[in-house]
């Protein structure tokens, strides 16, 4: 495996399989192209002989181009044992330079694409209710579908990258977002139900493997900062492309056009990969001692090509317990088990809380029109306190920041509560309550995640960072069917029971919590293991 070049275990495999998957999904146009007349309707229209063979090609390609990802299995078994000791403080002690930033703008285009996937569903769901002519209700199944998927990727895909590679993993994130563009050509809804949860299970795994490829490959001094303004730059950029994408393409194209540009998007970040090294700390793990140098030599410049050797500044190898197991109940459990139940709670308050905070507004007696400029205006003044929520995990501390924006989240819910019991009605108030909540929560998710990809050790960091992933959208899961069963409708239980889990993980997190900031990921470990 050489840094700087395309190559792959199999290059051939992969680039054949990345070519089925293209081929499958162009041979789905011509059918696209015959409904133009008809604005790309194709509800009801069975599937002509080379959209079923399309269909077949995809997941053919998909597991050839995975079987070119996958490393021989002695190399496997390597990873799992846990391999040699490499010197990392050379890396760690570098000034940011040109190729760091390569690598932060990479992984910034594809997170953006990541967050652009899921968030596509506000604007093709219109449309495709229209189309197949279902009840907006039943169409939010599809919503459910791709939430569903992004849980099981987030773990799945985690497991995918502490084995096989944070690279692997994320380029098959990619190829599966190529395969799943044939959402936009499915004539039937129950078909777009399960591309959808296929999408959604590759986005769900990109997102944590690629902060765990950041927090892996930038300097101590620097890494705190960068993994949150990626998490809020990807984020922000991915909601632009989505809206950005439905403003220019659906009147012209219909909702279809939204998903078929999975297959540029996807074929982008493939392109890229020549800028995306494995991780030099996944590399040592694994036994690759010499890739790992590799690696760290090209960013560290010519003259500082590490050596092993006896002092502490090294990765010490043993023999782990490489599984999901050693997380809950090993010497990360007490962190685990609060990063978890804050990532539930979170999804409660994204997708419950705020879901309904429009309806529960009008509910108490705000005016239709004017809760939606209020909750604007709150968005708005929200929106720089992203600079406050960086600044604070870099110059003050990681762990602390995120208890006190946990804190912040409980007291904004509680004044949403004292709003509805008190009967309180002012305009200031409420605006207030909505930006010190929007300003929490987004705080707490943009520090959430970096932060699991930091405590974890190197042969469970990316399964760690992907079930707090996934805790956050299984709350999200939990808030939609509570929010179908009512409780969202009745606004001081609501906040009051999203409130408890928070104060819960809060208090386990304020104890069990380790400091990250400009701490080596080695240096962390130790501290740990006290």
């Amino acid at each position: 495996m050489k840094f700087g070049g395309i190559t792959f275990h199999h290059p051939l495999a992969f680039w054949i399989g990345c070519a089925a998957v293209i081929a499958g999904v162009l041979a789905h146009v011509p059918m696209l192209v015959m409904a133009a007349p008809m604005h790309y309707h194709l509800a009801g229209m069975p599937m002509d002989n080379a959209m079923l063979v399309g269909m077949g090609l995809i997941p053919l390609g998909v597991l050839v181009a995975g079987y070119g990802l996958l490393p021989r299995i002695e190399q496997i078994r390597l990873t799992l044992r846990g391999g040699d000791r490499v010197h990392f403080h050379v890396a760690d002690g570098l000034p940011l330079n040109r190729e760091h930033w390569k690598l932060i703008i990479v992984l910034t285009i594809a997170l953006a694409v990541d967050v652009m996937k899921p968030a596509t569903l506000g604007f093709v769901i219109p449309g495709m209710a229209s189309e197949y002519d279902i009840t907006k209700a039943t169409a939010g199944y599809l919503a459910l579908s791709a939430l569903t998927g992004t849980t099981v990727g987030s773990i799945v895909w985690g497991r995918l990258a502490d084995v096989f590679g944070r690279r692997a993993a994320i380029l098959l994130s990619a190829i599966l977002f190529m395969g799943t563009s044939i959402c936009g050509a499915m004539p039937a809804f129950a078909w777009n139900l399960v591309m959808c949860f296929l999408m959604g299970a590759a986005a769900g795994g990109m997102l944590p493997i690629a902060f765990t490829l950041m927090a892996e490959m930038i300097p101590a001094a620097q890494r705190g900062w960068l993994l949150v303004t990626l998490g809020c730059v990807g984020t922000s950029a991915g909601y632009l492309l989505a809206s950005g994408a439905a403003t220019v393409f659906e009147p012209a194209f219909s909702w279809r056009a939204l998903w078929l540009l999975n297959l540029p998007t996807g074929a982008l970040i493939v392109f890229l990969n020549r800028y995306l090294p494995e991780s030099p700390r996944f590399l040592a793990h694994a036994g690759l001692n010499d890739e790992a140098r590799a690696v760290l030599q090209h960013f560290s410049g010519a003259s500082a090509c590490p050596m092993p050797d006896a002092t502490d500044d090294v990765v010490v190898a043993h023999r782990p317990t490489s599984n999901l197991r050693e997380l809950l109940r090993g010497r990360h459990a007490r962190i685990t088990w609060g990063l978890a139940l804050c990532g539930i709670a979170w999804g409660l308050v994204n997708f419950g809380f705020l879901l309904w905070l429009p309806a529960n507004l009008n509910l108490i007696g705000v005016d239709p029109e004017a809760t939606n400029l209020l909750l604007a205006k709150s968005a708005v003044i929200a929106m720089p306190g992203i600079a406050i929520v960086v600044w604070l995990y870099q110059r003050w501390s990681s762990i602390r920041s995120l208890v006190l924006l946990i804190a912040l989240t409980v007291l904004a819910l509680l004044a949403f509560f004292a709003i509805d019991a008190l009967g309180l009605r002012s305009a200031p108030v409420t605006i207030a309550a909505a930006v010190a909540l929007l300003f929490s929560v987004n705080g707490v998710i943009a520090t959430l995640i970096p932060y699991s990809t930091e405590i974890y050790p190197v042969h469970l960091r990316a399964t760690g960072a992907g079930l707090i992933a996934a805790s956050s959208k299984a709350g999200g899961i939990l808030g939609a069917v509570l929010g179908v069963a009512g409780l969202f409708g009745h606004f001081m239980l609501a906040a009051i029971a999203i409130a408890l889990p928070m104060v819960v993980a809060g208090f386990m997190l304020a104890r069990s919590g380790i400091e990250t900031r400009s701490y080596r990921l080695e240096d962390i470990q130790l501290a740990l293991s006290k």
